[in-house]
Order: C-alpha cells, then sequence, then structure tokens
C-alpha cells in the first residue's frame, strides 16, 4: 500500500516575541490538520522547539493547543514519529505516554513505500564539528540531566532558553568551510544503499540527487516555514 508520508523540521518554537510566536505556533497546527486528511505518518526531525526541559512532573507551558492537536493526529491513527534536535532533546515520557508519539534520540533507518530512508536532525555529522559532539556527549548525560532538573522550572527553563540562544548564534557564525557536511555525509549514506537521506540541522533548504538518491534539508521554519511529502515514489518539499 503506498502511504503519504510528511516531514517537517526545524519550526523553533519559544525563539521569538509572543506576537510572533503565536503566528508560528498558529501556522504550524494549521499545517498538521491539513495534513491530517491524508497522513499516514508524520516524521518530526528535530528542534519543534528552541528549548525543552521536561521535569517529572512539570512540561513547559504555551503549546496546549498544539499537544491537542498532535494527540488528535496520533488518536486518529496518524502515526507521528519525533526525532530529537539539538535544541530539543530534554524529553522524558510527555509525548510518548501521553501523545502516543514515537521518541527517537539517534537516527533512523526506516523504509517507507519500499524506498529506504535514512532519517536525523544532522547535529553532530559534520565531520569539523569535533566540540559539539563533546559538548553532546555531556548535555545528554542522564546524571547531569537528573542534577539540571532539581532546579525549579522557572529557572531551569529560562537558563534553557537563553542558552538555546547562545548555542544558535555559535552555530550561526561557525565556519565548517566550502564542503557541505552533511550532503557529505547523506553520500556516503547513499553509497549505502539509502534512497533518501533527510537531515534539518543547518537551516539550508536543499534538494540535491546523488547517483541513485536523494539529499533533502527541510531548512528552517525561523526563514521560509515548509513541510515534504512522499507520496507514490515522489518526493517533494512544499512552502507553507
Amino acid at each position: 500500500m503506498n502511504k503519504t508520508i510528511y516531514f517537517i523540521s526545524d519550526i523553533h518554537l519559544g525563539f521569538d516575541g509572543k506576537e510572533a510566536e503565536n503566528i508560528k505556533e498558529q501556522k504550524l497546527i494549521g499545517l498538521l490538520k491539513h495534513i491530517s486528511k491524508d497522513a499516514d505518518k508524520l516524521f518530526i526531525l528535530g528542534d519543534l522547539f528552541d528549548y525543552w526541559f521536561e521535569y517529572r512532573t512539570v512540561i513547559q507551558k504555551g503549546y496546549f493547543e498544539l499537544f491537542t492537536t498532535i494527540k488528535e493526529l496520533t488518536k486518529n491513527g496518524i502515526e507521528v514519529n519525533y526525532l530529537i534536535g539539538n535544541h530539543d532533546f530534554l524529553h522524558k515520557n510527555f509525548f510518548n505516554e501521553y501523545l502516543n508519539v514515537n521518541m527517537f534520540y539517534n537516527e533512523l533507518e526506516v523504509t517507507l513505500n519500499n524506498k529506504r530512508f535514512f532519517l536525523g536532525h544532522g547535529d553532530g555529522l559534520v565531520k569539523k564539528d569535533t566540540g559539539y559532539k563533546i559538548l553532546k556527549k555531556v548535555l545528554r548525560n542522564k546524571t547531569i540531566q537528573f542534577l539540571y532538573s532539581l532546579i525549579h522550572p522557572d529557572f531551569g527553563v529560562w537558563l534553557a532558553k537563553n542558552t538555546s540562544k547562545k548555542s544558535r548564534n555559535f552555530t550561526k557564525e561557525k565556519n565548517y568551510g566550502e564542503i557541505d557536511g552533511l550532503f557529505e555525509t547523506a553520500k556516503k549514506k547513499i553509497d549505502s544503499g539509502a534512497d533518501y537521506v533527510i537531515f534539518g540541522h543547518s537551516h539550508k533548504r536543499d534538494f540535491c540527487t546523488y547517483k541513485t538518491g536523494s539529499y533533502i534539508n527541510l531548512g528552517s521554519w525561523m526563514e521560509a516555514p515548509c513541510f515534504g511529502k512522499f507520496k507514490e515514489n515522489n518526493f517533494e518539499i512544499i512552502d507553507w
């Protein structure tokens, strides 16, 4: 059976001021309601939030309508898969247990409509990013995350928000050279048998053909909101 699969990445909810964020969230909710008409699966490829820290009994307020919209998708049989990014990796059980979303903490290889996909946010896959790879191991250490959870949520979320913005500014200004590291990673995956490799993270929308496969980057909603759609062996990036 040929399924209709959707992909989104790098929405970065929580980055802008209240009015801009409301517009962005409503645009995302509108998209989710739009795809609910024919979607079989949805893949969120990281950085849905600009910052996220989920305490054992506390979640960030301000996204109630988004949460209920996602819940409606899964309630109606649409499979929602969430691959965490470098800004929204501090999840516990809320999305999985309460919204019935499948959570993935690493890259994912999956077959969709008889095509092999390699999916990931893209962080840590650039060859010249050793510093971030070390930081990633530290930030995802369960002991460090537990100690952070002891901080009061008001301060903890404030600190996460400000750290997130500084991290983005550093990444934006960092020069990785002329070669697109994510495309180079994609080439290796295609050489290993992948038909499609899809990342986000770089905020640079791209759709490149390499040998018999394709490398796709969904860009960022901070620049130009879009989504990916795969149906009947055809992948397209659609502006929203």
